[in-house]
């Protein structure tokens, strides 16, 4: 394989990932990394190792993926890429998060952070506030959880990263959600809605809306629920997106079993079971099977029931998810533990429920520990095994009013929590005014596109450009008009002398890149694309001309007497015009400036230096690429030795004839 072809391969790859196709992805993947060519090139190994992290972690192999993460990430180590090894961290964190080892995620996600923060990586500073925020959410920590959300939510602010905004406020939305704060957790949903639809994001527009559907559902508005659900799935099939088909066919299954409408549940769940075997996603395999077998255990059909139910804990046993294990277990144990099944079995169902309780208490699962002490309780009452029995329904009260118990502290974080919002929605505030502050400053004193790449972290910012037209004006006469022009007038002077400058070279579509003294540079085709820069540049050289010569400036009388006027002259400029390759960037460190650099910028000094009151002096070079054009006429100065040089053939710049 040549480098172009490793290099279309890997966008193949990534292109299949990114349309969640993740059998085809992982054969395609598997094929590359068993090719020579991409062994021997390390940066493109990692990356196929990085794909095949992501696909398995899609297919719900959890430690294939943290394998292939981890392989990816030795390589960037050795290679010393900091942003990569940043960005495979996260990844990993991402897995023990699925996994349910939230000490791992948050140790991952510091160590990523702590990287990105050193490199100055805003994106992957955001990335990893925000998946701290999903651990602290997920271990109930919810002012935690807020607290990282908002810092996520600041910075991609700041950066104008309008998509991650977006699930910034769905992840604030989920913390008011779990605390019971509906109308909060619509608010938050609402404005996430609102931001996916102004940039047109389908994916981001669907999880929305997936949330709005759930708090309905909790609510117990099903048609609502219903309603919401339908449109997500609507623009998850439009857009393609096989696992968020499968999830929303799966949350509609679950309302239709609240309705008690046991055909459409399984009629549900069963599409999602369809869709979740053909992309392989185990994790959602198994969530289906699990949801089937309670809507058969609802019809008292343990035989079926006890299958799904099988089939579920085998599958989540294999991809290592405790939780789901412990659910299953549980479920199993249930069918076995009632007395009326024909499938009653009490040393079975002692197996199986005391398998749930011992994993649910290792991972913190309270509701499954309270139902396995439910059916407990209820098998040993039917063994006539009483004082087992009383203990056991003495643990299930205990823990109920535990639960309720949270319940209430639930509450109780909800108050501290708004609280806390109403805080951080005035620091926010205020660091937003600052921000805007700082960047409205930046603005006014670099390009806009030079703004907006610092703003989103970029820096040291350099460019180069093969071709760029260089225009520099300066006042004839200015030494004079400074030795006897009071400050203040002189710099009012200046600055509308500018000002009108500014006016004609954006016209043109050039960008002013700064003024020196009395000298002004204007630029074409650097900051901003423009496809026949020469010829702008010489019609705004020939408007600022024609401008400069009417203009009249207006003195306050407030700055003073202005008697020194009469003994001037008209302001005149000249200009120097040439067209090259230039580099560009900025320089300085807390006071920015964007400037020019190259020898197209030292001819077009030259020129201007060597140009007269009221003409264009041009060098051959931009003589030539104008030459075409009948709006120009192109005098013949001759050769003229220019300092640093030689001698130069150049021309004067007049409108034409």
């Amino acid at each position: 394989m040549t480098p172009e072809d490793i290099n279309a391969s890997i966008e193949k790859l990534k292109d299949l990932v990114n349309k969640s196709q993740n059998q085809e992805a992982k054969s395609f993947a598997e094929e590359l990394i068993e090719n020579k060519a991409i062994q021997e090139d390390p940066n493109s190994l990692a990356k196929v190792c990085s794909y095949l992290g992501a696909i398995y972690s899609y297919l719900s192999d959890c430690f294939k993926a943290i394998e292939y993460y981890e392989k990816s990430l030795h390589i960037y180590e050795k290679r010393g890429n900091k942003g990569e090894i940043a960005n495979n961290l996260g990844n990993i964190g991402i897995v023990y998060q699925i996994l349910s080892d939230y000490p791992k995620a948050l140790e991952y996600f510091s160590k990523a952070l702590k990287i990105f923060e050193e490199i100055g990586n805003k994106n992957g500073i955001a990335r990893n506030f925000g998946n701290i925020g999903s651990v602290k959410w997920y271990l109930s920590e919810y002012p935690n959880a807020l607290e990282f959300y908002s810092k996520a939510l600041l910075i991609n602010e700041e950066i104008g990263n309008k998509g991650e905004i977006s699930g910034n406020l769905v992840n604030i939305g989920n913390v008011f959600k779990e605390l019971s704060d509906y109308q909060k957790a619509l608010e938050f949903y609402g404005k996430a809605l609102l931001i996916t639809e102004e940039i047109g994001h389908k994916q981001f527009q669907a999880n929305a809306l997936g949330n709005i559907g759930t708090v309905y559902a909790n609510l117990s508005d099903y048609q609502k629920a219903l309603e919401y659900f339908h449109q997500t799935l609507h623009i998850n099939k439009e857009i393609g997106n096989k696992n968020g088909i499968a999830s929303n066919l799966g949350n509609i299954g679950v309302i239709y079993k609240k309705l008690s409408d046991y055909p459409k549940a399984l009629e549900y769940y069963s599409k999602a079971l369809h869709i979740n075997e053909e992309s392989r996603n185990n994790d959602g395999i198994a969530t289906n099977l699990g949801n089937i077998g309670n809507v058969y255990k609802e019809l008292s059909d343990d035989s079926q029931a006890l299958e799904f139910y099988s089939k579920a804990l085998q599958i989540s046993q294999v991809i290592g998810r405790k939780n789901t294990i412990a659910k299953n277990l549980g479920n199993i144990g249930s069918v076995y533990s009632t007395k009326e099944s024909a499938y009653y079995d009490t040393k079975k169902a002692e197996e199986y429920l005391q398998k749930s309780l011992l994993l649910a208490e290792e991972i913190g699962a309270k509701d499954i520990i309270k139902d396995a002490y439910e059916h407990i309780h209820t098998l040993r009452q039917n063994e006539m095994r009483f004082e087992e029995s009383l203990e056991y329904h003495k643990k299930f009260v205990s823990l109920e009013k535990e639960i309720q118990t949270i319940e209430a502290k639930k509450q109780a974080d909800n108050f501290h929590l708004q609280r806390k919002l109403a805080e951080q929605e005035i620091k926010i505030a205020e660091e937003r005014g600052k921000l805007l502050g700082r960047e409205s400053i930046l603005r006014n004193i670099l390009p806009d596109s030079v703004t907006d790449r610092l703003v989103k972290g970029e820096n040291p910012i350099a460019d180069h450009f093969e071709t760029a037209s260089v225009l520099f004006m300066d006042l004839v006469g200015f030494t004079t008009l400074a030795s006897i022009a009071p400050p203040k007038q002189l710099v009012f002077l200046l600055d509308a002398i500018f000002q009108k400058a500014d006016e004609v070279v954006e016209t043109f579509g050039l960008e002013k890149i700064k003024t020196i003294g009395d000298g002004y540079l204007a630029v074409a085709n650097v900051t901003t694309p423009l496809k026949e820069h020469q010829k702008a540049t010489a019609l705004a050289a020939l408007q600022l001309l024609e401008t400069m010569k009417d203009f009249v400036v207006n003195i306050p009388s407030d700055l003073g007497a202005t008697e020194w006027i009469k003994n001037m002259n008209n302001i005149e400029i000249r200009i120097g015009i040439h067209t090259g390759e230039v580099v560009a960037g900025i320089i300085g460190k807390n006071k920015y400036t964007y400037d020019l650099w190259g020898d197209a910028v030292n001819v077009a000094s030259r020129m201007e230096s060597n140009s007269e009151a009221g003409r264009i002096h041009i060098s051959e070079q931009f003589a030539k690429s104008i030459e075409s054009h009948q709006e120009f006429s192109l005098i013949p100065r001759g050769e003229i030795s220019i300092k640093g040089k030689g001698t130069m053939n150049t021309f004067w710049l007049e409108k034409g004839k």
